[in-house]
């Protein structure tokens, strides 16, 4: 069997869901939970990542160094990963996070702008650290646009480069195209991070490890923004029965999805209405919250709002974007 890498942000991504406001308790007991069930890494942090804890996306409930303690603590075999992006965490950050214990750090960018992650994945190769690159926004490339930028990713030091379906907006004929392409232009690992907008997380994350991705992501009960991230306690089985080995305890890994769904949401993700069309106009599933905020308070339609910012290209980081949209549409809707 072919072996692929589960690896989990359940602690990151799922962040997003509850406003970053996870505790303390919840972060130990999910990193145990998911460590006795053997999942190979574990990623935690603020949503978006190292440094990002701040009024414009959220202030978490934890601190970036007691969220990375407390989890580095609970690990007794499962790695531990971070996340960051360029222009909210800075060298510093990664200092301590490497301080602090993380295994892999995986630095994300918009999916043509690779460079921004060049001065980043220097510096973690000077330190040894394992280091990723990962692709956001993916719909918004070609393949061989992103075999090229996932090129320059393994020559600044990546280990590992790969793509997000941020907006949950391909197919798997989509995934297979832009996987293969990765996979035929780099000689390290290729990573896939699939979204559920349109209910197809999990058949692209298999059409991922199809067409030679060697890490797949993957949240308890899809814990994510919007629709959700691929349910993990789903994609390892479908893995496992395509013939892919993963090394996870089926019961350990339920067990953990249990307790996520129980201590970590006051729901699962579903595939609602809004994020159908955050899906379809091709936007970040992270700007759901705050569309529904501007549009309640401009009152306008969200569907609306996310449409137009899926005609401008809208992506993570132009939050502010939102509230310009919503007024135009505001005023426009005055004016008729």
């Amino acid at each position: 069997m072919t072996s692929v890498v589960i690896h989990d942000p359940t602690l990151r991504d799922g962040q997003h869901a509850v406003r970053h406001q996870l505790g303390v308790a919840a972060l130990r007991g999910y990193a145990r939970a998911a460590d006795a069930a053997g999942i190979p890494v574990v990623e935690v942090g603020h949503g978006n990542g190292l440094g990002a804890s701040s009024l414009q996306v959220g202030r978490a409930a934890v601190d970036d160094d007691l969220m990375l303690s407390t989890v580095r603590e609970a690990l007794r075999t499962s790695r531990m990963a971070v996340f960051m992006l360029p222009g909210w965490g800075t060298s510093g950050d990664l200092r301590r996070a490497v301080a602090h214990g993380a295994d892999i750090v995986r630095i994300g960018v918009h999916c043509t702008e690779t460079s921004l992650a060049e001065r980043h994945l220097e510096f973690l190769r000077e330190q040894g650290t394992d280091a990723h690159c990962v692709l956001m926004m993916s719909h918004m490339a070609s393949p061989a646009e992103l075999a090229e930028q996932a090129a320059r990713a393994v020559g600044y030091g990546a280990r590992a480069v790969g793509i997000m379906d941020s907006a949950g907006h391909l197919l798997p004929r989509d995934v297979t195209a832009r996987i293969g392409a990765i996979a035929g232009a780099v000689d390290v690992p290729v990573i896939f991070h699939g979204h559920d907008n349109l209910g197809m997380a999990v058949a692209n994350s298999l059409a991922a490890a199809e067409a030679g991705a060697g890490i797949i992501d993957g949240c308890a009960r899809g814990f994510g923004a919007g629709a959700g991230n691929t349910r993990i306690e789903v994609l390892v089985p479908v893995l496992e029965r395509s013939g892919f080995s993963t090394g996870i305890d089926l019961y350990g890994l339920l067990d953990a999805a249990e307790f996520a769904e129980r201590e970590l949401m006051s729901a699962p993700p579903v595939t609602g209405s809004l994020s159908i069309v955050s899906g379809l106009a091709g936007v970040f599933s992270g700007f759901k919250q705050q569309v529904l905020d501007a549009a309640g308070r401009g009152g306008v339609d969200p569907r609306d709002v996310f449409f137009e910012l899926g005609r401008r290209q809208a992506i993570a980081g132009q939050e502010d974007l939102i509230v310009d949209v919503v007024a135009e549409l505001g005023a426009g809707r005055a004016a008729s």
